[in-house]
């Protein structure tokens, strides 16, 4: 089957995402600072004139797989699974579907953190909706892409990197209130800085079932403190004094899961202000602050991870970093000065080649607006 010569009807850029902070509170409800960025994966759709038969080609890794319409179910294969989910998500929404054939292309690098998984649901469910003339809305798309997760693909994440893949605009970051989906576009005006993602290049296989062990124990912890206080439902209703009288009544693993996500909440409403604010010092320090409870508090960092982070801090000019996405590996996020940024990575690459004997990759990320139909 080859499709990648082919015309198509319709092309869909489908973006990463950053985070700026609020890692793992999107699935305790708090709140979180996303934007898509210009790494992409690019598609293009076509009808085949087939009632149910389908054909999807990855260039990526040439590879290609077909379904029927008509028996779509979990495959052996992880990476057809997102897109398997998304096309069970829809026909549970609508029976609008016949025949297609998509290629798809991306530049986001693998395992980096930046949700190439979230962009590859979104993109799919934009461009049959386009395609099909399904009518669902963006908000709707996003909900198929966070189903389709944890449906098909069995990681129970929250609404942050589907949100961020569909919903960003350009030069802004979102304030998204998970519990609500009430959102708010920020400027995101750091000039001098630049944002630069140190990929570790490492994976360390734990993370699809950490990410749900973590999420247990804050659910385990709201269960504890839920006896004393019945409005409290996630860890979004937990203020740190609250969390603090139950300090022996929870198990001490669990109490420093809760904490991470319970400071982290106040760090990210303090963040937004200091962006407003033009406050970028207090941004950085922050960022580092997220990264210290990540690494001993939620323990989802890594040797390489907090090598880099601490690597950073010896320089002026990156005033924060931090592991961003599910961790265990991928990137660091570091705001780093314009003028020092090809000094610093050089720098960055030496030493933890020398460390971990493994290279290092880096690139500017830039805000950039969300998931959206290329103009042939």
């Amino acid at each position: 089957m080859n499709l990648q010569n082919e015309i198509y009807d319709l092309i869909i850029d489908s973006p990463g995402r950053i985070n700026i902070i609020g890692e793992h509170t999107d699935y305790n409800n708090g709140f979180v600072l996303p934007t898509a960025i210009d790494k992409k994966i690019r598609f293009k759709f076509r009808k085949n004139n087939s009632l149910n038969i389908c054909n999807v080609h990855s260039a990526n890794f040439n590879t290609s797989f077909s379904f029927d319409l008509k028996a779509v179910k979990p495959s052996t294969q992880q990476w057809e699974n997102y897109i398997l989910g998304v096309i069970h998500e829809i026909q549970i929404l609508s029976n609008n579907l016949s025949g297609f054939d998509c290629v798809l292309d991306s530049d986001i690098p693998v395992g980096s953190g930046i949700s190439s998984s979230a962009a590859l649901e979104c993109g799919v469910a934009f461009g049959l909706n386009e395609l099909f003339n399904l009518g669902l809305s963006k908000l709707t798309i996003v909900e198929i892409g966070q189903r389709a997760e944890h449906n098909y693909v069995g990681t129970k994440c929250g609404i942050m990197d589907q949100f961020a893949s569909v919903m960003s605009k350009e030069g802004h970051v979102i304030l998204l209130d998970c519990q609500s989906l009430d959102f708010e576009y920020v400027p995101i005006k750091i000039e001098p800085y630049k944002i630069v993602l140190l990929n570790t290049n490492v994976s360390h296989n734990l993370a699809s079932g950490e990410y749900n062990i973590r999420r247990k124990q804050c659910e385990d912890g709201v269960r504890i403190i839920k006896k004393k206080y019945p409005k409290v439902n996630s860890l979004r209703d937990v203020s740190p004094e609250m969390l603090a009288e139950f300090k022996m009544d929870l198990d001490a693993l669990v109490f420093n899961r809760c904490s991470y996500v319970v400071n982290e909440k106040v760090r990210v409403l303090e963040t937004v202000e200091a962006l407003k604010k033009n406050k970028l010092d207090l941004v950085g320090q922050n960022m580092y602050k997220t990264h210290e409870g990540l690494s001993k508090l939620y323990e989802v960092s890594c040797p390489e991870l907090d090598f880099l982070v601490d690597y950073s801090k010896k320089f002026i000019e990156v005033i924060g970093a931090r592991v961003m996405g599910g961790g265990f590996g991928g990137c660091t996020i570091n705001i780093v000065h314009k003028d020092f940024m090809e000094q610093f990575i050089n720098r960055a690459s030496k030493v933890y080649f020398e460390k971990f004997n493994i290279k290092l990759t880096a690139f500017e990320a830039m805000p950039s607006g969300g998931t959206s139909i290329v103009n042939q």
